[in-house]
């Protein structure tokens, strides 16, 4: 189901989230959201994030072939790895994609950014991982 609004920006910079939307993702005051903009795009992606969230952003360097996704996401869920956001495009069609990952990694079995760089290195269509911790205000 897809629920479109329009909503207008107040003069702080604010919007309010219509209750349809809240109601519909469990929304609630004080509740933490990851925003992601896509600046070439010109669009914002808010998703609802646990409190005790600890969210890594991962930028992987793949192989520009069937199945890659899918690979990469079983590995992420094999060690507890749970994805918020992600995006994926060509860069060279036939040779070269991009996917950015938000991850929450609060219940992997995974200890730091490296482990988890280490882990997708290891599959055979991934070529760079550049991983990094996500921090809020």
């Amino acid at each position: 189901m897809k629920i479109k609004e329009l909503v207008k920006v107040d003069s702080k910079g604010r919007i309010t989230i219509p209750l349809s939307v809240r109601e519909a993702f469990d929304i609630r005051e004080g509740m933490n959201l990851l925003v992601v903009a896509d600046t070439d795009e010109k669009s914002i992606t808010l998703s609802p994030v646990p409190e005790k969230a600890k969210l890594v952003e991962i930028i992987v360097r793949v192989e520009d072939r069937p199945g890659v996704l899918a690979t990469i996401s079983r590995s992420l869920a094999d060690n507890g790895v749970d994805i918020v956001f992600i995006k994926c495009g060509v860069i060279r069609r036939g040779e070269l994609g991009e996917c950015t990952i938000i991850a929450d990694v609060a219940n992997s079995i995974i200890e730091d950014v490296e482990g988890l760089r280490n882990i997708l290195l290891k599959l055979e269509p991934v070529k760079n991982v550049e991983t990094r911790f996500v921090s809020g205000r």
